[in-house]
């Protein structure tokens, strides 16, 4: 039986960005990013609105196919309460279709938000992490940046065939990065769409290319949590950067330019902002090159997952 929440309920999610793959691991690796949405979302008494400042503002639809309502919904319905009006403002920082997880990052926010919202009616209505993993993958059909915002720090999330229902289940876990370990990403005005992008990928590969694939991915996990002094081998790849370079010149240079300079640099996710991992502060001369590329440096930590209040 479904419950409907009273009016007046409110809750804010403060949700992270996030970057995939990290060289080698092709929708199983992510880092969590220092840079934060936020989605405040009020039960009313009927009717939904709502507003978007900031990224994004001028090119979301401002109604229910909205990515945040639909996630709000679709969490709501999941715990099976419901809500006869909905409130939502989204704060948007962080950049959409640059690669840094925008669209996990207002799944998750969603549905944190509408957990949030069922745990003031009953606690033990709320949802794990790992259906909060499962139901934000759902809408992306990959774990690896829904996973890092849900969790924070870096992840490692893999998806297994369903039961007889066939549906897939989606899995990630945590990893303890090494505290040394800060980021940079490089943030170009240009945009890139991830299916054009992705369909720039081969259906088949090579047993050479994906042998030197699992054993960077493996090297990855090592670097990211006990040696980061392997961060530059451990994030090399022969699967999906190359073969994206044609539609992302630019970020295919400056990613060059940071690795001879033995900076492990990589394309984040689809691209187009490159993503570095660094112990030390990144050199001045490497920060103006790229400004003069047109990329926006920024410094971010790494983050913990979403919070909701």
């Amino acid at each position: 039986m479904t419950e409907t929440l009273p009016a007046g309920l409110t809750v804010t999610a403060r949700v992270p960005a996030s970057s995939a793959n990290l060289g080698p691991g092709f929708d199983s690796l992510g880092l969590a990013l220092g840079l934060y949405d936020e989605i405040e979302v009020t039960t009313t008494t009927s009717g939904l609105t709502i507003r978007v400042e900031g990224e994004g503002a001028e090119d979301v639809p401002w109604g229910p196919s909205h990515l945040v309502v639909r996630a709000v919904e679709r969490g709501l319905e999941s715990v099976g309460v419901w809500a006869d009006g909905l409130d939502v403002v989204c704060r948007n920082a962080i950049p959409h279709s640059r690669g840094l997880g925008s669209s996990a990052s207002a799944v998750v926010g969603g549905l944190a938000a509408a957990n949030g919202l069922a745990a003031k009616l009953d606690p033990a209505l709320a949802l794990t992490d790992e259906q909060l993993v499962q139901l934000s993958s759902e809408f992306e059909g990959h774990p690896d940046n829904s996973a890092a915002s849900v969790l924070g720090g870096a992840v490692v999330s893999w998806t297994e065939e369903g039961d007889e229902t066939g549906d897939r289940l989606y899995r990630a876990v945590r990893l303890d990065a090494h505290p040394a370990i800060r980021t940079v990403a490089f943030v170009p005005t240009e945009r890139s769409s991830t299916a054009h992008t992705r369909g720039l990928l081969p259906e088949v590969v090579s047993h050479r290319d994906a042998a030197f694939n699992l054993s960077r991915a493996a090297l990855a996990v090592v670097a990211l949590t006990q040696r980061p002094d392997l961060l530059l081998p451990a994030t090399e790849d022969r699967l999906h950067q190359s073969q994206r370079a044609p539609a992302l010149p630019a970020t295919t240079k400056l990613v060059g330019q940071l690795r001879a300079e033995g900076i492990a640099a990589t394309v984040s996710g689809a691209g187009p902002t490159v993503l570095a991992l660094l112990v030390a502060p990144l050199p001045e001369s490497l920060r103006e090159l790229a400004t003069e590329a047109g990329f926006a440096a920024l410094d971010l930590p790494l983050a913990e997952g979403v919070q909701v209040r």
